[in-house]
């Protein structure tokens, strides 16, 4: 009985470490270890398009967040003001998922002073530049505008996510990313209507 239990176990422990070692269905991006969530034993692991989603979204976030900071100062609308203060309510508490979700992967997260200006509707140095000068309803149709191209940028990576990802938490996020910032992106384009 001993022999066959060790047996067993010893099977066991040669599966485990064989189902470690398969690549999944997807190779790992280069310069990035295999996205896993030993961390949570049993979750579903993530793919290159979770680590991808994830490692996109947080530079792309600040930026949001970093214009929104701009807004009590400079904006004239209280609407703008309103807008902004909401964007950064729900988006740095998603900065902080992202990350913890990139740690438990073993994926490494992105480095700030980056220049993000091709990906997804984010705004150039130059851009973030003329945004910081602005005033009053200067700074009201520039932010609006800015920010609808921005939160279009994260409508389509969310959209990718929820196409190629695998990990559930982060589908739900893109799903919920989608939501929100569609409806602001209505909100918006009201708000510039009216200017």
């Amino acid at each position: 009985m001993k022999r066959v239990l060790t047996a067993v176990v010893g099977a066991a422990a040669a599966a485990a470490v064989l189902a470690g070692c398969s690549g999944g269905d997807m190779p790992p991006m280069p310069g990035h270890g295999a996205p896993t969530t030993a961390a949570q034993p049993g979750a579903e692991a993530a793919n290159t398009a979770d680590v991808a989603f994830a490692q996109g979204m947080i530079p792309h976030h600040q930026q949001a967040i970093d214009m929104s900071r701009l807004a009590p100062e400079r904006a004239q609308s209280q609407q703008v003001k309103d807008l902004a203060r909401q964007i950064e309510a729900a988006q740095g508490p998603e900065i902080h998922t992202l990350s913890g979700w990139l740690r438990d992967w073993g994926a490494p997260e992105p480095h700030g002073g980056m220049d993000h200006g091709g990906m997804g509707g984010m705004m150039s140095a130059d851009e973030m530049a003329q945004l910081q000068a602005a005033r009053g309803t200067e700074f009201d149709r520039l932010f609006l505008t800015m920010m609808i191209r921005h939160h279009e940028g994260a409508v389509a990576m969310a959209r990718t996510e929820l196409a190629e990802g695998r990990f559930p938490a982060a589908k739900q996020m893109a799903q919920q990313i989608i939501d929100a910032q569609q409806a602001e992106i209505a909100t918006m384009k009201g708000l510039l209507a009216q200017s």
